[in-house]
């Protein structure tokens, strides 16, 4: 494993940080991960900020990533999503969420954490 995960808990949300190297398994590995600590504290909403470095995914390795997302903790309602590394391509992260949501998962691109902080305080309650 070649990432990072800090984990803030915040009122009505789980703040994850993730830093690393930017791979398919790497990416999977998170999510799953932090599905996972959502699940076992009770989580409804989480807001992830990805920093990860390397150039962006593909989109054969983003849909390679969203097949393997196996399983999404019914608890989970709300995935908000930053990533924070410039030289990424944001409609990347736009084509990521349209495929996430046509498997069924609530995902918000924000393009900062502020910006992601003010939704959630407002819609994912």
């Amino acid at each position: 494993m070649s990432y990072q995960l800090t984990t803030n808990p915040m009122p009505g949300y789980l703040h994850v940080i993730v830093t690393g190297k930017n791979t398919v398994q790497n990416v999977t590995s998170y999510l799953a991960e932090v599905g996972k600590l959502c699940e076992e504290q009770k989580y409804a909403t989480v807001l992830i900020e990805e920093n990860l470095e390397g150039s962006g995914l593909s989109m054969f390795d983003i849909f390679k990533v969203i097949k393997e997302v196996k399983q999404i903790p019914g608890i989970l309602r709300w995935i908000v999503y930053v990533d924070t590394n410039p030289e990424h391509d944001p409609g990347m992260m736009d084509f990521a969420r349209e495929l996430a949501v046509r498997r069924g998962l609530r995902v918000r691109v924000c393009r900062t954490v502020q910006e992601a902080r003010e939704w959630i305080e407002v819609w994912a309650k």
